[in-house]
């Protein structure tokens, strides 16, 4: 699922705080946001092993969740909702596509990486693929009850996630063409230390992938 799903999410599960206490509200919000996020800032780096742990963060989220209910502060509140929005988005990519350049042609086989199982959990495709209309449309259903509660700059967060969700989804096809052509032509010019980063996925098709997807 794209980036704005989750952050979505995120921010879903800090909506009961909204209503239960509001003084934390604030942070809860916040917390769901960056938490519902932070799994894919793996993007480049090991994407959806480095910071993605399904069973770690889930763990970690109900035990902070039950200090949290007993001991509410502004610190364990926003603990709890980060580690659930971690949980969530890491839980929820195996319900999407698999760790492929091109999700929809459904290649692969690894969706998210289960470090306590020390393997890698197959994707389920419930969404297609991270951009696909059916993820664009939970996207607008996630925003539907924060749009009606949340006001202020919340608020405009919920939208301006929305406005990102759309127009990824709109070009969502076409960018694993335009990362291998730009690739194709910067690649020889960029720095070992930065084509050695490159994930290989984003390497391994050439010229010829390109002049397909093109013609398709």
């Amino acid at each position: 699922m794209m980036l704005p799903t989750h952050a979505l999410a995120g921010m879903l599960l800090a909506l009961p705080v909204y209503y239960v206490t509001p003084e934390f509200a604030g942070v809860a919000l916040l917390a769901g946001l960056l938490g519902g996020s932070f799994p894919d800032f793996d993007m480049y780096v090991g994407h959806r092993k480095s910071l993605h742990y399904p069973v770690y963060y889930s763990i970690l989220a109900a035990s902070v969740l039950f200090v949290a209910v007993f001991v509410p502060s502004e610190v364990t509140v926003s603990a709890a909702v980060f580690l659930m929005g971690a949980a969530v988005h890491s839980v929820s990519d195996v319900l999407g596509g698999g760790l492929e350049l091109r999700p929809w042609e459904a290649a692969s086989d690894r969706a998210v990486y289960d470090h306590y199982r020390e393997r890698w959990i197959t994707p389920r495709r419930w969404v297609s693929y991270d951009g696909s209309p059916g993820d664009l449309l939970l996207s607008y259903t996630l925003a539907v009850p924060l749009l009606v509660a949340l006001e202020g700059s919340f608020r405009g967060v919920v939208i301006g996630a929305l406005a990102v969700a759309s127009v990824y989804a709109a070009v969502r096809r076409y960018l694993p063409t335009l990362a291998v052509a730009v690739l194709a032509v910067a690649g020889p010019w960029l720095p070992e230390s930065v084509r050695s980063s490159i994930p290989p996925r984003y390497r391994k098709d050439g010229p010829t992938r390109i002049a397909s997807d093109l013609s398709d």
